[in-house]
């Protein structure tokens, strides 16, 4: 192989396929980049028999080859370089990169070895990106991160038609996103369950590319992603994931809005005074909210914020690390808390304006904190 690249093309190349390699390979040969270079293009690939991505690069092609090198190695050599054309070049089983006067030679691992990746199925069909990746970072945030409990660490997808419902729980609360997109064809009726740090990296590294084709195999064994000319395919988590849509109320017969912001803000505030494990309590009235952490001696805290309320006062206690993050990744000025009564869970949807109606695109279900005499 003799080539040579733009710097800031093999840098971000590099750097990309890098963070699919897995932190721990089950064998030594995985923590490679295959480079294999030909007609003009270089692509790189990883694989580790779960995941892999793969793309290509515009490159001057000398010699055609195809090499394997240590992933992090090379993406840490490839930050390193000044701005300038790479040069890289085999000799043997070493590999040079020259970059002005800077030269690295590495060792290369043997190209018949490395398992063969994974053809990206047909495209299903096709979602804006941008809005994928923002569903993503909202469900994610509910999915377990208790590897003991691996169905609970996925994000389970379901596709009706032309939509697609995202759901994650993590038994403490549970979220549900529904989202458009345009199937390849008809009455498409299909679920599958992914790792959520699988399709975290996928929606954050692939979201911003515009349109995203989403590909699933016949066999609903695997999943692939691919826009802006890169891919990434994964294996799907195996198992059966609960019913948890049913857990949403069919009627909540009070409802409270709040300024999103203010609220998260009070949140962080009061919640300074919680020990751990304690949470935040909620009393709604006419008009207003008020926040108190913090019991007896130890430190205390409370705060006051305008609120609309329907229905009869109410006062509720959350985790404040789950009731924060869920406030979070809401994308509205406002938050409407609906509720069937005290002991039952609470559904979180975002909402435009304080006197409107909430959206049902995201509903975030949060178990309440059981407090004495109820």
């Amino acid at each position: 192989m003799k080539i040579r690249v733009d710097r800031d093309v093999l840098n971000e190349a590099v750097s990309w396929t890098a963070r699919s390699l897995s932190p721990r390979p089950p064998v030594p040969i995985l923590s490679g980049i295959l480079l294999k270079a030909e007609a003009g293009t270089l692509s790189l690939a990883t694989f580790d028999y779960e995941i892999s991505a793969r793309l290509e690069v515009p490159a001057e092609v000398e010699t055609e080859g195809t090499i394997l090198v240590s992933g992090k190695l090379l993406a840490e050599i490839c930050r390193s370089l000044p701005s300038a054309p790479v040069d890289i070049e085999t000799d043997g089983s070493k590999v040079t990169l020259t970059c002005r006067s800077s030269r690295f030679s590495l060792s290369t691992m043997p190209v018949s070895e490395y398992p063969e990746l994974p053809e990206l199925p047909a495209t299903s069909g096709t979602v804006d990106g941008e809005l994928f990746a923002q569903t993503v970072a909202q469900e994610v945030v509910s999915a377990s991160k208790d590897d003991t409990l691996p169905i609970l660490t996925g994000v389970y997808i379901e596709i009706e038609d032309d939509t697609i419902s995202l759901l994650s729980t993590d038994r403490y609360r549970l979220s549900l996103s529904e989202i458009n997109w345009k199937p390849t064809s008809s009455g498409v009726s299909t679920s599958v369950l992914i790792k959520s740090k699988t399709l975290s990296e996928v929606a954050k590294t692939l979201g911003g590319s515009g349109e995203l084709n989403i590909a699933l195999s016949p066999e609903r064994e695997l999943i692939g992603f691919e826009s802006g000319g890169r891919r990434t395919t994964s294996l799907l988590v195996d198992g059966d994931y609960p019913k948890i849509r049913t857990l949403f109320p069919e009627s909540t017969p009070i409802h409270a809005v709040v300024d999103r912001a203010a609220v998260m803000e009070a949140v962080r505030r009061v919640s300074l005074v919680a020990e751990r494990n304690t949470p935040v309590r909620l009393a709604f009235s006419e008009g207003q909210v008020t926040l108190d952490a913090g019991t007896g001696e130890d430190a205390q805290a409370s705060e006051t914020l305008e609120a609309t309320l329907s229905g009869e006062d109410i006062t509720v206690a959350f985790n404040p690390g789950y009731l924060a993050e869920g406030l979070a990744v809401m994308d509205a000025p406002f938050v409407r808390f609906s509720f069937t009564s005290p002991p039952k869970p609470a559904v979180l949807t975002p909402q435009a304006d304080l006197e409107g109606e909430s959206s049902d695109e995201f509903k975030y279900l949060l178990m309440p904190v059981r407090l004495p005499n109820h």
